[in-house]
């Protein structure tokens, strides 16, 4: 995966995308408005599969969500201990990111995933910085940007 700094976007017409980028849109916008409560939901009205809807949701996003939202999804490896999940959550909302998901993996011999997508909006340190402090944390043995928008 190429560095976030290294990665370049474009703004394309929807007629371009792909049936299930278009299809991930009208997921995420159900979901966003509440018109439904899950992603299974989303993903059976609009008639995409699950892998499809989880393979572009971090990817593609309406014009206007971006200009109004940085959204920023990080993975880090972490050791598995006792508070290692407060301790980094606390760390990321000390530099003013607001927490979207979390996903953490179940720890296997001793180690355990975790994926947090963030709105670095208001974040009040640069990207860099942030995935410095992150690493710097003497439980977390990775931290990597797997996407973002509008950074």
């Amino acid at each position: 995966m190429k560095n976030v700094a290294d990665q370049r976007y474009y703004l394309v017409r929807e007629d371009v995308l792909t049936d299930a980028m278009q299809k991930t849109l009208d997921a995420k916008s159900l979901l966003q408005t509440g018109a439904v409560s899950s992603i299974w939901d989303a993903v059976k009205q609009v008639d995409l599969s699950r892998s499809a809807f989880y393979k572009y949701r971090d990817a593609v996003f309406p014009f206007h969500s971006i200009v109004q939202e940085r959204i920023l999804t990080v993975f880090l490896q972490l050791e598995d201990r006792k508070g290692t999940l407060a301790r980094l959550l606390s760390t990321v909302t000390e530099t003013h990111c607001n927490i979207l998901t979390i996903h953490q993996t179940i720890p296997i011999q001793g180690r355990a995933n975790v994926t947090l997508s963030l709105d670095v909006t208001a974040m009040d340190i640069e990207l860099d910085d942030l995935i410095q402090q992150l690493k710097k944390l003497d439980f977390v043995e990775s931290a990597e940007v797997i996407s973002s928008g509008a950074l």
